[in-house]
């Protein structure tokens, strides 16, 4: 019997390339995506595993609880939470509607399926969580010279990169893993679809994010960022999060008291 992966977002960039190459290592797949037609070109394309589909919006409620079901219902042995959406603007002009569509997309739908996904995967002993996030996770120190601004996005990566690793550590011992993903510029259509012409700006392959996720589950990353040479910057990253962690206390600080 072959394994089982659920995919969203798995009609175009980076999503289709986990998708693609699932089934060519012999993985069935529910692949997930808001176009039936692409869906099914997709099933078409790939008669040698079993390709079911699912046309769901995951910045509804209701298409995070059609999706959520099946995490829920299947033996799932990965999920990867991939769809994503960018409205790349200040908080300010973002329009409410759009704000609500990130967040979902890329906060609440993940969080649902995880929660969903998990149980199983916990009584079956085995299983592999994926988060899709960006290294824009990591640009919050950025002063405004760095350019376009994107509160709402920047801030649902970095949720991702949170929560991975405190569910990593919540699911020890379980056999199940969970895992974040941060690449930076792809070459997908990610961009386009605003209006931002990406081309002449040198990008990753989805295939090349793909290649090193992979090599990362098989490192024991957490924290997958398959275009950093240095794995000694993050390592520094985390290592200063938790000395701030552990360097609070419940005095008031010296330089918040009075003069």
């Amino acid at each position: 019997m072959n394994s089982l992966a659920l995919v969203t977002g798995a009609t175009s960039g980076i999503g289709k390339a986990f998708a693609e190459r699932l089934a060519a290592d012999g993985h069935d797949l529910i692949v997930v995506g808001r176009g039936q037609d692409r869906l099914d070109a997709f099933a078409d394309a790939h008669p040698q595993v079993r390709v079911r589909t699912l046309a769901a919006d995951l910045s509804t409620q209701e298409g995070i609880d059609a999706v959520a079901a099946h995490c829920a219902d299947e033996p799932l042995d990965i999920l990867i939470n991939n769809a994503g959406v960018a409205h790349y603007m200040p908080l300010a002009d973002l329009p409410a509607d759009q704000a609500r569509e990130v967040v979902n997309v890329k906060v609440l739908a993940p969080t649902l399926l995880m929660r969903a996904a998990v149980g199983g995967m916990r009584e079956r002993g085995t299983g592999t969580i994926i988060n899709i996030a960006g290294m824009i996770a990591f640009s919050g120190p950025a002063d405004s010279s760095v350019m376009p601004r994107r509160a709402v996005y920047a801030g649902t990566l970095a949720l991702l990169v949170a929560m991975s690793q405190t569910l990593s550590a919540e699911l020890e011992g379980t056999g199940v893993s969970a895992h974040v993903v941060c690449p930076g510029i792809v070459a997908t259509n990610f961009h386009s679809v605003q209006g931002i012409d990406a081309s002449a700006v040198p990008r990753m392959s989805a295939e090349d994010v793909v290649t090193g996720t992979l090599r990362g589950l098989e490192l024991g990353e957490v924290v997958i960022a398959p275009g950093v040479e240095d794995r000694g910057l993050l390592d520094d990253v985390f290592r200063a999060d938790l000395a701030a962690f552990g360097g609070q206390s419940t005095a008031l600080a010296t330089r918040y008291r009075a003069g």
